[in-house]
């Protein structure tokens, strides 16, 4: 627990720098002052993210990444400490008693929940091996060989890297997703807002959906996952989406064109976490508009240019490990490189995440149709509150459609800003439903789809105190149920390190006179034994080291 503060501190720090070096360019620039520490932090987030993809691209991530990260940021505050000394004092004004006494006991509750808990499967079948590879080596021609998963490139695993300090503690840190988890929550404290006016906003609602999935992932954060970060991140995107849009009435021009955009630019980001988000760029209609109709050529260009920033460096590591653009899609064939994944078990793999998302297990019953897997899936991979969430999903799509044919009908042209998020949000439930609709990767697009269409109805009828009540006794159970979990896990010995990755039996095969290691059972492999993967492969190495990669058995 103390290794996990200690860490954020830092990941504060950077974050921080990064992300204030970067408002203050906006403001420069484009005259918008973005608003909120939690905005700034995200920023950063984006950054250095970007950035330890970057530097994967020449070296491994680790001690050399971390000490120009730090130069920078050094950089930064000198430069910009007067400005920095300046918000900062804005900001502790601003900032409410409770939420100063808040945001300590957030800390506190994250670092314990990230500290120990349960480390999801898939970290120790590959998230583990992925994060070493960046912390050794950065990037490696052909990885995906040696395991088709490897190939599975998100940016979240840079970043978990780059906050590691595996080459100062001698043991990888993996705090992100808890990170994640700490920066959505404060957002969250935005329904403080609630207590006064005793009614619940658009906003809010999603921010109700934001807690309701923090709630239910706290004994899951230790895991350096990619689907917390990229839930979180979604979230965030669209709770700040709603607050900008409520505060459009009194913003001038600009301040109704720069959020969305910059907003759009976070949405890019959420794709290089993982690629089935992408639907979140459905959003960017509302800037583009905007930006085309007012001729603000130069912006657009600007935006795009930072667009291409955030996912250009994940895209050249995907094509650098797998030799596809996007994986696991093998139809867009554009590169022609020695270390090139065949087609075929690419096919495969994808059709592997969709049947074992769908509960069938057998790839040969992929083209299924909807209308006869979704009863075995919903009866057999659903607790009793998800087919809740999930019919709820089934009424408010509908509900959704009627709305839009509603809001056209009738021509009112104010509520299509409300439409455009309503329908990303319902067109990425919709895709997740129909592809691999395994709940943790698509808990966001569930829990939004049901909360924004109920505040649609509910913003509409006098019930909004009986609302307001309800969910301030769900909070009280959660709660209850919060000192329950602390209680049942107080022993775990995890107050100075952070739990561990998992221990596994391997044994070692030789390649090229390079040892490597497999499970002796089952198929993970932790992170100690390097390099790992579930099975001896079909490949060679490229060269005579591992820096020079792998590619397919000739």
């Amino acid at each position: 627990m103390l290794s996990v503060g200690l860490n954020w501190i830092y990941m504060l720090w950077t974050t921080f720098c990064t992300g204030y070096g970067i408002a203050y360019l906006v403001r420069k620039k484009l005259g918008y002052r973005i608003r909120g520490m939690d905005s700034i932090l995200m920023a950063g987030l984006v950054a250095v993210t970007v950035y330890a993809e970057i530097f994967s691209l020449f070296h491994g991530v680790g001690a050399a990444a971390n000490g120009l990260l730090l130069a920078v940021c050094g950089g930064v505050f000198f430069l910009l400490r007067r400005q920095i000394r300046q918000s900062l004092g804005e900001w502790w004004q601003e900032t409410s008693a409770v939420k100063k006494v808040l945001l300590p006991v957030l800390f506190l509750l994250w670092a314990y929940f990230s500290s120990r808990g349960y480390m999801a499967y898939d970290s120790d079948l590959y998230h583990a091996q992925s994060i070493r590879w960046i912390e050794e080596y950065g990037v490696v021609p052909g990885l995906g060989n040696l395991h088709e998963r490897f190939a599975y490139n998100s940016a979240a695993f840079a970043v978990n890297a780059l906050y590691s300090m595996k080459w100062l503690l001698g043991r990888s840190l993996h705090t992100a997703s808890g990170f994640f988890a700490l920066l959505l929550s404060s957002t969250a404290l935005e329904l403080g807002r609630t207590w006064k006016e005793k009614k619940l906003r658009l906003a809010d609602y999603a921010m109700v959906g934001a807690v309701y999935y923090l709630v239910t992932i706290w004994d899951e954060v230790t895991a350096p996952s990619s689907d917390y970060l990229i839930m979180c991140t979604l979230f965030f995107i669209v709770i700040k989406w709603l607050l900008c849009l409520e505060r459009d009435g009194s913003a001038a021009a600009g301040d109704r064109r720069t959020p969305y955009a910059l907003l759009c630019v976070a949405g890019v980001y959420a794709l290089t976490l993982k690629l089935t988000a992408g639907l979140i760029l459905l959003l960017v209609i509302k800037p583009a508009v905007s930006l085309i109709r007012e001729k603000k050529w130069r912006e657009i260009l600007l935006y795009l240019g930072l667009g291409l920033l955030v996912c250009l460096p994940w895209m050249t590591r995907t094509v650098i490990i797998s030799g596809w653009l996007l994986y696991p899609f093998p139809a867009l064939d554009l590169f022609s490189v020695g270390w090139k994944m065949p087609a075929g078990p690419i096919a495969v793999d994808a059709a592997q995440i969709k049947t074992w998302g769908r509960a069938l297990y057998n790839v040969s019953l992929v083209d299924m149709p909807m209308r006869e897997w979704f009863p075995g899936w919903f009866a057999a991979t659903l607790s009793g509150m998800e087919k809740l969430l999930i019919l709820g999903d089934l009424v408010c799509v509908p509900l959704s459609v009627g709305y839009a044919v509603f809001i056209l009908l009738r021509k009112k042209w104010e509520n299509l800003d409300i439409l455009l998020v309503l329908g990303t949000v319902v067109s990425s439930y919709a895709f997740w439903q129909y592809s691999a609709p395994i709940l943790r990767y698509g808990y966001a697009y569930v829990l939004l789809v049901d909360l924004l269409t109920a505040g649609l109805i509910l913003q509409k009828l006098p019930m909004q105190r009986i609302l307001y009540a309800l969910v301030c006794l769900y909070g009280g159970y959660k709660l209850v149920m919060m000192g329950d979990y602390i209680r049942g896990n107080y022993l775990v010995d995890a107050y100075l390190w952070q739990q561990d990755y998992g221990s596994y039996e391997l044994v070692s095969y030789e390649l090229g006179g390079i040892p490597f290691y497999r499970p002796a059972m089952g198929d993970r492999a932790g992170y100690d034994f390097f390099p790992a993967a579930p099975t001896e492969p079909e490949m060679e190495l490229r060269g005579e080291g591992l820096r020079e990669g792998f590619r397919p058995a000739q």
